[in-house]
């Protein structure tokens, strides 16, 4: 046992740093999984290909990690040279032994008494360059640590958390900085995304998603309620190297369901966000639901793929937004290109020449609840979508149903709930269901779908051995055909899946990994 400890601490100590090059060429060492989605474009990808449909009913558990939390377990893994480092709620970082699941070494994170988040004290995964590991804390403050041995090496506070902000998702590096978004939008803060120094935690530069007044867009914000506009951002963004941009999506304008206290189009919340990552300038924007009164934020993972659309071969990105609607957009310019709707909606007849959606009449919330398509979890949500090279589809959970969606008062106060509202999903939740959908990238017509009796809060990841694997609400992690959507494997894990997996190699082997419950489980063939 000593003598495999020690070879273990040996393998650490040797890994190399991780460069900036090594994260541009991601994709080229599907041994290592190096940041949130896979790799810049966010395909969630994995090049490794023992896994197929024909060999998947060989998989098995290779070894789990069991965490102590009682909140939501929501992270990636990110793999290194055989190290794995994981997020566990509230913002504790653990180092595994990739082989094995040995604990290496934990950073624990000491928190307030009293955080105010939305939605659980989750952690959705980490980020890494060089020596360091980064990571974001609910308490709103970006922290690194040293690779080798967890030691703090720099805690900066992003902003006083106790006016409702807080921080959830996975850092993106590009070159020397940590870009980091703020989360709150349900408690009426100010959205900002923040890029810092990787060596020494030094900001060095922000960007508000609520233009302030003589800023491009507070005009779209009636008198003072930018101040209490939302806009959070709580998805790991995408970035295009040789464009040199930065694609981060913007959540719902506070308050969530009475826009009668902000009138206008509310910019930049529910918002693509193309930045120049060395400065913090906006490049360009485009805002999938002008003035939200559904809470349809549009935090999805931004996906970049260079393909032919219209006849002309485009730099694009593409998304399916909790709106309802799948997107095609040049990443370039911003321009639209396409959209469809990829689950049923009931709110708009369309969208425009420019994207804009045609809002029906009589579909906003209401004192006595208005019943609307899609439920306010959204078509998709927060959950990673993927892209394989080799079949050419991009792969979706989506939640199939509607809310009804009540207007309430909006009153605001620092630190607390701002919503206007509420939503009630038990009295119209009779034709839920959920699937994993297969969609043609360039117009978004569904080619397969594979249903789920209850809507999925987990993610998807498509592999080079021809399997998409995803989770279920009721537990299952599933290997599914990636051409067809046929079932060829599943093992119930016994708790939630509410995270998205990933794909990486240990001694050579492929192994599959996902948390669920409160624990993460790794898969491999037998």
């Amino acid at each position: 046992m000593k003598i495999a400890w020690i070879a273990i601490l040996i393998a650490v100590a040797a890994s190399a740093q991780v460069s900036q090059r090594d994260l541009i060429d991601a994709a080229k060492t599907p041994q290592n999984w190096l940041m949130y989605s896979g790799d810049y474009r966010s395909y969630r990808f994995s090049g490794l290909s023992a896994i197929t449909p024909a060999s998947a009913n060989r998989l098995e558990l290779k070894w789990a990690y069991q965490a102590k939390i009682v909140e939501k377990f929501q992270t990636t893994p990110l793999v290194v040279d055989g190290v794995m480092y994981i997020s566990v709620p509230p913002s504790d970082v653990v180092a595994l032994d990739a082989a094995t699941g040995v604990r290496l070494w934990e950073y624990k994170r000491r928190m307030p008494p009293k955080t105010q988040v939305c939605c659980g004290q989750v952690n959705r995964g980490v980020a890494i360059q060089g020596e360091r590991v980064f990571a974001a804390t609910v308490d709103a403050h970006v922290v690194a640590l040293d690779r080798k041995t967890g030691r703090l090496l720099w805690d900066t506070e992003m902003i006083d958390y106790r006016g409702g902000y807080s921080a959830t998702h996975a850092p993106l590096v590009v070159k020397d900085k940590v870009l980091v978004g703020v989360a709150g939008g349900e408690y009426g803060i100010r959205g900002f995304l923040d890029a810092y120094d990787v060596a020494t935690g030094e900001r060095k530069w922000r960007f508000h998603t609520v233009p302030g007044p003589g800023e491009f867009g507070n005009e779209t914000w009636s008198g003072d309620s930018w101040k209490s506009g939302g806009a959070p951002i709580w998805i790991t963004g995408s970035y295009d190297p040789d464009l040199n941009l930065t694609y981060w999506g913007t959540g719902n304008p506070g308050p969530d369901w009475n826009g009668d206290v902000r009138k206008g189009d509310n910019l930049f919340s529910c918002t693509v966000l193309a930045i120049d990552p060395d400065t913090g300038r906006r490049k360009w924007h485009f805002q999938f639901t002008p003035h939200d009164e559904h809470d349809w934020d549009a935090t999805q993972i931004m996906m970049l793929l260079d393909r032919p659309v219209r006849g002309q071969n485009r730099k694009v990105l593409v998304t399916a937004n909790r709106n309802g609607f799948y997107y095609v957009l040049d990443r370039a310019t911003g321009e639209f290109l396409h959209g469809k709707a990829f689950v049923k909606q009931t709110w708009a007849s369309g969208l425009d020449d420019r994207g804009r959606p045609m809002r029906l009449p009589g579909t906003l919330p209401t004192a006595t609840g208005n019943h609307v398509y899609p439920q306010v979890a959204g078509g998709t949500n927060w959950m990673s979508p993927s892209y394989s090279p080799l079949t050419d589809l991009f792969y979706v959970a989506v939640r199939e149903g509607g809310s009804l969606y009540f207007k309430g008062d909006a009153d605001y106060k620092p630190g607390r709930r701002f919503q206007g509202g509420y939503f009630n999903n038990e009295q119209v939740a009779h034709d839920w269901y959920g699937a994993v959908r297969a969609l043609n990238p360039s117009t978004g017509e569904m080619k397969w779908e594979h249903k789920m009796l209850i809507p999925p809060w987990a993610g998807v990841l498509s592999t080079a051995g021809g399997v998409v694997f995803a989770g279920t609400e009721d537990g299952y992690l599933k290997a599914l055909d990636a051409r067809t959507g046929r079932d060829v494997w599943h093992v119930n894990l016994g708790g939630r899946v509410i995270a998205s997996p990933m794909s990486f190699a240990a001694g050579g082997q492929q192994r599959v990994a996902i948390a669920a419950g409160s624990g993460l489980f790794v898969f491999g063939l037998r």
